[in-house]
C-alpha cells in the first residue's frame, strides 16, 4: 500500500472585512504556523453583501475587491498558502460573482455559473454572470491532492459532482454565504454528498447580519471539514474563528476502494 499523503487546509470565518488586513495577517501567522497550504473565506467577506452593494458607489466596490486581492498576493509570497476566496469583479460597469485563486505568482478567475434566482435572493438578476453551457469548475493540483471549487449554489447540482468524479478530486472547497437557519440541511446535504463522491469538503460560511424590510439575515458560520465517510471532523459553529485540519489521501483512496461508487460506474462506462 503507497504511503499516506496529507495536506493542511484552512478556513476563515468571518464577517464582511474592512479596508485594512491586519485582522487577515493575525489568523494567517498562526496558520502558516501551523503548515496550512490552502486557506478559503467565505462569500461576502472581501466584499459587502449583494444586497448591500445597491447603495455602494462602484469605485468603492472595485477597490475593496482589489486591494485585498493585493493583501492576499503578498500573503501568499509570504507564507506559501494559496488561497481561495470569492470576490465581486467589475467589468464595463457590470459585476460578477467570481472565486479567485490566488497564488504568490498569479490570480486566476472562476465566475460562478449558477446563481441563486429567488425573489427574496436574486443574484441572478443582480450579477451580469452569463447563462451558458456549463463547464467544469475552478480545478487544480497541490501537493499530490486533487482540489475543485465551486460556488455554494452550485453544491445543489449534479453535474458539478459528475466533474467532481471525473477529475477524482480528493477535496471540495465550498465558500458560502448561508442565512435563515439552514444549518441542518446543509449539514446533512454536505455530509451525503462527501460520502457518495469519496472526497473531503471543506465549507466556509460568513458571519454578520443584514437587515432588509424588517427581516434580519443572519450568517451564521458553522463551517465545517467533513471526510469521506461523511462524517464532520470540525466545525466553527457562529463565533469569528479559524479552521484548521489535516487531511488524508489514504482516506479517500480507502473510502473509494471500500464502496466502490467510482468502480462501478467505470465498468458500465468503458
Amino acid at each position: 500500500m503507497p504511503a499516506d499523503r496529507e495536506l493542511v487546509v484552512g478556513a476563515l470565518q468571518l464577517p464582511t472585512l474592512g479596508m485594512n488586513a491586519t485582522r487577515l495577517e493575525f489568523y494567517l501567522k498562526n496558520a502558516h504556523q501551523r503548515g496550512v497550504r490552502v486557506m478559503m473565506l467565505g462569500e461576502y467577506v472581501l466584499n459587502h453583501f449583494f444586497k448591500e452593494l445597491i447603495k455602494m458607489p462602484s469605485s468603492m466596490v472595485k477597490e475593496q475587491t482589489e486591494r485585498h486581492l493585493q493583501s492576499l498576493k503578498q500573503f501568499a509570497d509570504r507564507y506559501d498558502i494559496v488561497f481561495i476566496a470569492p470576490v465581486i469583479q467589475i467589468k464595463k460597469g457590470d459585476y460578477f460573482k467570481s472565486i479567485a485563486k490566488v497564488t504568490a505568482n498569479r490570480i486566476t478567475y472562476y465566475q460562478q455559473q449558477i446563481l441563486l434566482p429567488y425573489p427574496h435572493w436574486n443574484e441572478k438578476s443582480f450579477f451580469a454572470n452569463p447563462i451558458e453551457p456549463l463547464k467544469t469548475p475552478l480545478f487544480f493540483t497541490i501537493d499530490g491532492f486533487r482540489v475543485m471549487a465551486m460556488g455554494g449554489f452550485e453544491l445543489h447540482f449534479d453535474y458539478f459532482w459528475e466533474k467532481v468524479v471525473e477529475k477524482r478530486v480528493d477535496i471540495v472547497l465550498l465558500p458560502t454565504s448561508s442565512t435563515f437557519g439552514s444549518h441542518n440541511r446543509w449539514r446533512e446535504i454536505i455530509k451525503t454528498k462527501a460520502f457518495l463522491h469519496s472526497c473531503y469538503i471543506l465549507r466556509a460560511n460568513r458571519l454578520g447580519e443584514y437587515r432588509d424590510d424588517d427581516v434580519k439575515w443572519k450568517f451564521y458560520g458553522d463551517s465545517m471539514l467533513v471526510n469521506p465517510e461523511g462524517e464532520v471532523e470540525m466545525v466553527l459553529e457562529d463565533k469569528e474563528s479559524m479552521l484548521i485540519e489535516e487531511i488524508s489521501k489514504l482516506a479517500v483512496a480507502d473510502h473509494r476502494k471500500s464502496w466502490g461508487f467510482e468502480r462501478e460506474l467505470t465498468i458500465r462506462n468503458s
